[in-house]
């Protein structure tokens, strides 16, 4: 049908609608507006997400549904319209959205994680998924919960979006979004409330944060006459660098093969406490000499938005031709990191650098140095990328036992995004995303798939709450709390774990934004979002699994 045609129509209905509502205003009103719905999936669609977020925002007692309203705003819209829902592959193309974005973003944090103490923190989640997988099983079998609601009711307890499209591939059907639906509240109150009580309970036993770096200035004792840079380079602990060397008058780069001698000061960057150990090796503080002679070396900090820097360790960052200078520092949001050789730049770092003060302008234009990149991102990288999770997610894997299952449209994307986030780049072409746009496409992609499953089940969900709503409300908080309980017990009591890395286990037990927030709130601490980092990708895909291995067996 012609475009013109198409709109001709809507015209008309919206016409009759307006007249319809004149002429009898107290009976026709539900009825026009479902018409509407009804002939525009596409106003349903935004309409869902407009009052899903006006309704989250409101806050009761601090606590809010966030975004987690768009799903109740759709749900209440289908009831109203059930034929306002839109083709499925809406909510396919936001699921995507949003897995790739959290897999670039916590690609590396992921796999760093699994070499310390996140094998552990991954332990004790899988132990509290597979707790949850349990009661719901017993759900199946003692009270009579069909399967794919009772998989609804596992997704929504532990707020797993991913997990709910994997339940609804593996039905067939729309069902699972009932039983997630039901559950989802629970899910996001309850985890809160849990670390309500735990903070208020618990006395709070917190990592120790280390110091942020630090420079110093140091004259060399006589026993260092005659030594060259690389000999006080060997003699420094890691995570301190040697920066500049001043002799005489003149500050200059350390060459490795320069000669010192008693009295020349040398500028060293770390930790505070390990430059201390070192200057009582080296020498005596010397303050000053460099840090306000700017005659021979400046210092400046350049915002990197070049992406041919993105996702390079910082010992294969090449400098412009016939220019010397040395990365000092890397700031990364509030955190100031040493320039290590094995350091990988991101989006939204700003290096400090350390050059003649004539080629800071040529510095500034190699890095980029502009914050307007912030907002760009490559559409080569994503449609690649995007392209690889879904063909993974297609790839039936075997499992003995059961059969074969595959990840699907929620766990492809998610495994190969933390590759690729675990990579940075691949030659020429970076996978690494700006925060800000990557926030921005995680955001309207779990949007729209919200949206669009409200949508869809708006009016069984109606039939489903009437008929078993409490049953299943009350096995839906079981799910939640005993998944979280696990996590507490297991890292409180019986491995001593830190609380704030606790807080952060927790929350990525069950996932949601809003509970991430919360714990931020009770116990501010970079540690809260390194432990979420660590396990949120690993209990996701764990999930994943949970719901279609169940479903094929149960079924």
């Amino acid at each position: 049908m012609p475009l013109r045609v198409k709109c001709r129509i809507m015209h008309l209905h919206f016409l009759a609608a307006v007249t319809a509502i004149i002429a009898r205003p107290e009976a026709r009103v539900l009825d026009t507006v479902r018409q509407l719905l009804e002939h525009s999936p596409l106003l349903a669609l935004f309409a869902a997400i407009g009052i899903g977020y006006a309704v989250g925002r409101i806050s009761i007692a601090g606590f809010s549904l966030d975004i987690g309203a768009v799903l109740f705003a759709g749900l209440a819209l289908g009831a109203l319209a059930p034929k306002a829902a839109p083709p499925g592959l809406v909510s396919s193309i936001g699921l995507v959205m949003f897995l790739y974005g959290i897999g670039i973003q916590y690609g590396r944090q992921f796999f760093a994680g699994l070499a310390g103490p996140g094998l552990l923190w991954n332990g004790i989640g899988a132990l509290g998924v597979l707790a949850a997988l349990a009661i719901t099983v017993v759900a199946v079998s003692a009270f009579g919960v069909p399967v794919p609601q009772a998989l609804g009711l596992f997704a929504g307890s532990l707020t797993s979006t991913p997990t709910l499209q994997a339940a609804i591939d593996a039905a067939g059907n729309r069902d699972p979004a009932l039983g997630y639906s039901l559950a989802y509240p629970m899910g996001v109150i309850g985890p809160i409330l849990l670390i309500y009580m735990f903070t208020r309970v618990v006395r709070p036993r917190l990592a120790a944060s280390p110091a942020p770096p630090a420079p110093m200035e140091i004259a060399l004792a006589a026993e260092w006459q005659g030594s060259s840079v690389s000999d006080v380079v060997a003699a420094l602990p890691p995570g301190v660098q040697l920066v500049a060397v001043r002799r005489g008058t003149t500050n200059e780069l350390p060459d490795p093969a320069m000669r010192l001698t008693a009295n020349d000061i040398v500028l060293l960057f770390g930790e505070p406490g390990a430059v201390e150990g070192v200057r009582k090796r080296l020498g005596h503080a010397a303050p000053g000499g460099i840090a306000h002679d700017r005659g021979s070396l400046d210092v400046q900090r350049f915002f990197v938005s070049r992406a041919v820097h993105v996702g390079c360790r910082l010992d294969q960052v090449a400098l412009p031709s016939g220019i010397e200078a040395k990365i000092v520092e890397v700031r990364r949001g509030d955190t100031s990191l040493v320039a290590h050789e094995s350091l990988v730049l991101e989006h939204g770092d700003r290096v400090t650098v350390l050059a003649a003060r004539q080629s800071m302008q040529s510095l500034r234009k190699h890095f980029g140095d502009s914050i307007k990149s912030t907002t760009e991102i490559s559409y080569i990288s994503i449609g690649l990328g995007m392209s690889l999770g879904v063909l993974l997610g297609m790839l039936q894997i075997p499992f003995p036992g059961v059969g074969s299952f595959s990840l699907g449209v929620a766990g492809g994307p998610l495994v190969v995004a933390l590759i690729l986030g675990k990579l940075g780049r691949v030659g020429s072409l970076s996978w690494h995303l700006p925060l800000p746009a990557n926030l921005t496409l995680r955001t309207f992609g779990l949007t729209l798939f919200l949206a669009a499953v409200g949508l869809g089940s708006g009016a069984p969900f109606v039939e489903t709450l009437a008929a078993v709503g409490l049953p299943w409300l009350l096995i839906g908080t079981l799910i939640v709390f005993v998944a979280c309980g696990i996590g507490f017990v297991l890292g409180q009591w019986v491995f001593r774990i830190s609380t704030d890395d606790l807080l952060g286990l927790v929350s990525g037990i069950t996932g949601n934004p809003a509970i991430l927030v919360y714990a931020n709130k009770a116990l501010p601490s970079d540690r809260v979002d390194a432990a979420f980092a660590t396990i949120f990708p690993s209990m996701t895909i764990l999930k994943i699994l949970c719901a279609q291995i169940a479903i094929s067996v149960l079924t």
